[in-house]
């Protein structure tokens, strides 16, 4: 992966321990759940990172995550996973890459609970507190009694 060559092509710097991740892992599924986005890799079928930048939400979705961040204007959005529940996790383009937190989408929540839910910490440590069972922040908890499994595109 040319890292140089993706920022400079789409302005877009990436957070290290992202990067570190693609680099030995590449895109792929956490326990058929968690799936992680990557930018265009000849044939994975994750490779579609650079291709939902900047989503649309929807006002009231918009509004939500606004109220949540005490804030007026939201930073750039970018989903880089995504769960078999249609959950996203984003990050909040704020600031320099490494300082991105992650704001999670969830498609179902209970009556009257926010459908967003803020993480303060980067894609490693938000993979690792979902999985760990530290943070509950999709529509469905993971498995926390056993262990994980990663597949790869690259395995497939």
């Amino acid at each position: 992966m040319d890292w140089k060559d993706i920022e400079r092509t789409t302005g877009l710097a990436f957070p290290v321990d992202y990067r570190e991740f693609v680099v030995s892992y590449g895109g792929g599924e956490f326990d058929e759940y968690l799936s992680v986005s990557t930018p265009p890799v000849p044939g994975s079928p994750y490779g579609d990172l650079l291709d939902r930048v900047n989503p649309t939400l929807s006002d009231r979705d918009r509004e939500d995550l606004s109220a949540l961040l005490a804030s007026d204007a939201l930073p750039p959005l970018l989903p880089f996973a995504d769960t078999a529940s249609s959950d996203v996790a984003f990050w909040l383009r704020l600031g320099a890459p490494d300082s991105w937190r992650v704001a999670v989408f969830r498609r179902q929540t209970p009556h009257g609970l926010s459908r967003w839910t803020i993480f303060d910490g980067g894609m490693a440590s938000f993979c690792l507190a979902a999985l760990s069972g530290e943070a509950d922040v999709f529509s469905e908890r993971l498995s926390t009694g056993e262990a994980h499994e990663f597949v790869s595109w690259r395995g497939a």
